[in-house]
């Protein structure tokens, strides 16, 4: 046994101090907590978004039940104050535990954000083997600089080691364990519209799953720092084998960017994935991302017949120059094929057109917008470029001067702020941009009102619908509702697969006449995220300032 007692913190991925399961289970998590557990360290897990209160008091009860020597997390940009919370409730602690962050919130801007958010440890790029050596060249006493891909403090200098190689053979790492982070509990409180892009299921229980790591492509808007691997077949089918049998798993989730390249290795995967069915004696369904250029009609039978229920594209664009300038390698032939031929399969799409790239003018929003209009029938979201720290977007703004502080910027990060990023396009431009994309959604998206709700817990209701499409009448059995008189939320039909919105009688009001409401509806939005953000702020003692 090592020598050291480690806590690993899921952070809460919400504002609330309630207890929230809308959220996406962290894969990467479960792999430090595998990889720390084989190398024979005492691993405990707080899944914060599974207990009630300040993050502060949740954190100091579990220091106080033990004497930690570490205490790791990690992030995304979009959890920046969170994450800055967790690692202050860790060092006002007495029995200062020192702490280690990793994730892209570390990785992209390693410096300025260790300067801000004062981990001990930074982990850089992918954490399983850097975390295991960091932990064990300390145990032995050993310098730290040589151990590659992390960040510390040394006196008053911060030290930025080499950087790591990705691990080469991913199927020589454990498979990851959700054991401690309460993932039973998260099955069970899944709901059929929370999170998952199609549930056939009412009752639906979700294995997240990786089938390779890093991207194949460089796309503009997107951040990753290593090459694209990908694990054997054979790998990922023993995983779900046992993750199937153990959790009475019913759909998998590939969180793969792209999981295969090669139509290959999704033949290869449909081929086993129907033989483990056959094992474990029941049927499951599974959803992966493809890039459009590989779709054929017969690619997507074979998928459909191994279980396949929703197939996921980065369309991003129907813009020619658009889709040049964010360096997506598809071309607007191929999207528009993979988009009908998917539907013409049965297959819920899940995928976006975003608008906003430094290429983007009134010319090639309208472009896009008017295939939408007249081809996706609400099939595919709209929605807006957001620069992620790290991508060459987010480099862009920094350069242009649209980010002009970049530790306030991440601070105040939210996909709900909409930056004008456009080489051409003037404020008033992008603003008409902004309007018609939100009034095209409303306007052409399906939304029906309830045909009838039934309260079955708190938050939970049964929600019979008609469907605008086929106009099959379904009840959806287990459905989540935070607030009965205004909701929106969307389903995917169980008879046409084809995707609509259900909205409260005041929200399905307020949807047709949006055009007329939408400054109104702006002002209360903004307003409202304020005072959440502010109550939480306050709740858990937390200066932003």
């Amino acid at each position: 046994m090592n020598p050291y007692k480690i806590l690993l913190i899921i952070p809460r991925y919400r504002l609330t101090n309630k207890k929230d399961y809308l959220y996406t289970f962290p894969v990467g998590m479960a792999y430090i907590s595998s990889v720390l557990k084989k190398a024979g360290y005492e691993v405990d897990c707080l899944n914060l978004n599974h207990h009630e209160g300040p993050i502060r008091s949740i954190i100091a009860g579990f220091l106080n039940k033990k004497n930690y020597d570490f205490v790791g997390t990690g992030n995304n940009a979009l959890g920046y104050n969170i994450t800055k919370i967790i690692l202050g409730s860790v060092k006002e602690h007495p029995s200062k535990p020192k702490t280690i962050l990793g994730g892209p919130i570390i990785t992209t801007q390693p410096e300025l954000y260790f300067r801000d958010l004062e981990p001990d440890f930074g982990i850089l790029g992918e954490g399983e083997d850097t975390i295991t050596e960091l932990l064990e060249a300390l145990a032995k006493k050993k310098d730290i600089k040589n151990v590659k891909g992390i960040i510390y403090r040394r006196g008053k200098d911060i030290i930025t080691t080499g950087k790591r190689e990705p691990i080469g053979n991913l199927d020589s790492l454990p498979f990851p364990d959700f054991e401690g982070f309460g993932f039973s509990q998260y099955l069970d409180n899944l709901r059929t519209n929370i999170f998952h892009n199609y549930n056939p299921f009412d009752y639906p229980r979700t294995y997240p799953i990786l089938g390779s790591r890093s991207c194949p492509f460089n796309c503009t808007f997107c951040y990753h720092d290593s090459r694209y691997r990908e694990r054997s077949i054979d790998n990922i089918i023993q995983e779900l084998e046992l993750a199937v049998k153990k959790y009475k798993i019913n759909i998998i989730i590939i969180y793969d960017d792209c999981f295969a390249v090669n139509p290959d290795r999704i033949k290869d995967f449909c081929k086993k994935i129907k033989v483990l069915q056959e094992k474990v004696g029941w049927k499951f369904k599974w959803s992966p991302q493809l890039t459009a250029k590989n779709v054929t009609p017969e690619l997507l039978e074979l998928m459909k017949d191994a279980g396949c229920d929703t197939v996921s594209y980065g369309f991003e664009s129907y813009s020619p120059e658009v889709l040049k300038s964010m360096r997506k390698p598809v071309t607007s032939e191929q999207i528009n094929c993979a988009f009908k031929e998917t539907l013409k399969a049965g297959l819920p799409i899940q995928a976006n057109f975003i608008f906003g790239d430094r290429a983007e003018t009134k010319e090639t929003y309208k472009e896009t917008l008017r295939y939408w209009k007249n081809n996706a029938q609400g099939q595919i979201f709209l929605d807006f470029i957001q620069p992620y720290p790290g991508s060459e977007i987010y480099k862009h703004c920094v350069k242009k001067g649209i980010i002009k502080n970049e530790l306030e910027f991440i601070k105040n990060f939210s996909p709900a702020n909409i930056l004008n990023m456009t080489d051409s396009m003037s404020n008033k431009e992008f603003n008409v941009l902004i309007k018609e994309v939100i009034d095209a959604s409303s306007k052409y998206s399906k939304f029906v009102k309830p045909l009838s709700l039934k309260k079955i817990s708190e938050n939970n209701y049964s929600v019979g619908v008609k469907c605008p499409f086929c106009s099959q009448a379904i009840e959806y059995k287990n459905c989540y509702i935070e607030n009965k008189y205004s909701y929106s939320f969307n389903l995917v039909c169980r008879n046409c697969h084809m995707r609509f919105f259900v909205a409260s009688p005041f929200r399905f009001f307020a949807n047709r006449y949006h055009s007329k409401l939408h400054t109104l509806r702006a002002i209360q939005l903004k307003s409202a995220g304020y005072l959440k953000k502010a109550a939480f702020i306050f709740t858990n003692k937390l200066d932003f300032s």
